[in-house]
């Protein structure tokens, strides 16, 4: 992916290595393991999550040292920030909505968010009541080494989905979603859950396609890295590295098949037209 010469976004909140005051709750064992196996997925709202800590009880003071060896890719999350903030705002202004940019909050161990406290293995979140991206750079080195998603271009796709996440929240449609799953049961609400994932995978394939369109950023095999990215965090996948078996109505991001192609879909028609996810045939296996 070609990004070293792109622009770097000022919305950028560096909170390495600062720990977060207060420490979360105890619990774990293996069955910590297995859930934050089952929320280390792209968005969703991290006030539903508990995710059990080990022995140690908590996390606090000063937090880890910052990896030097991060650099690189602090730049490089900062330039997919930018290329959002150069392309959405043209995107929503046909809406009749003025596009606010989010700040991207790095982190690392654990962050105290508006939604609360969350550790880094719930992976990265949006939260819609302070607007902002939290990432610890670190699950990076996840996607790549226990995901086997590799790539910059594997990367971009977190980012964007997370700043899709952003767009839905400007757009309402999260806000709506969320009335909705307060009055359903709680397949409906899952199934609601996975229509707003799979957008946020489409929302991240229209960024792709424009910053394509515009400065050319695309290299020879980064679409199937970033269609690894979206298939490694399929509700699929994950059930069967952490439980050895798949329970489709306990989704709440989408199959892999389905995450991969929503991405694709942004990508290649960069509309937000074709990301209506809640009116497709193939967001939940019938039309609503």
């Amino acid at each position: 992916m070609r990004w070293q010469g792109g622009r770097r976004s000022t919305n950028i909140e560096d909170r390495r290595g600062m720990g977060v005051g207060r420490p979360l709750a105890v619990g774990g064992g293996a069955a910590g393991v297995v859930i934050a196996l089952l929320v280390m997925l792209l968005g969703g709202d991290p006030s539903d999550v508990v995710i059990p800590q080990g022995p140690s009880g908590g996390v606090g003071g000063s937090g880890r040292a910052v990896d030097p060896a991060q650099d690189e890719l602090k730049e490089f999350v900062s330039v997919v920030l930018a290329d959002t903030e150069d392309i959405w705002p043209q995107l929503l202004q046909s809406q009749g909505v003025q596009y606010s940019n989010p700040k991207l909050v790095l982190f690392s161990d654990a962050v105290q968010s508006a939604c609360g406290v969350e550790e880094s293995a719930v992976g990265p979140f949006y939260c819609p009541l302070d607007q902002r991206v939290y990432l610890d750079l670190t699950f990076f080195n996840e996607l790549d080494r226990r995901f086997g998603a590799p790539g910059d271009f594997a990367r971009a796709y977190v980012v964007a989905h997370e700043v899709g996440h952003h767009v839905q929240n400007l757009l309402g449609i999260s806000d709506r979603v969320h009335s909705m799953r307060g009055r359903v049961g709680e397949a409906d609400s899952n199934a609601l859950s996975v229509m707003l994932e799979l957008q946020a995978d489409c929302f991240a394939g229209i960024w792709a396609h424009h910053a394509q369109e515009q400065r050319q950023i695309l290299e020879q095999g980064d679409v199937e890295e970033g269609l690894a990215a979206a298939s490694a965090v399929g509700d699929d996948t994950l059930q069967k590295r952490a439980r050895g078996r798949v329970v489709p109505e306990s989704f709440t991001h989408g199959s892999a098949a389905q995450r991969t192609s929503w991405f694709r879909r942004g990508l290649e028609q960069g509309t937000l037209q074709a990301c209506d996810t809640f009116n497709a045939s193939d967001s939940r296996g019938k039309r609503r």
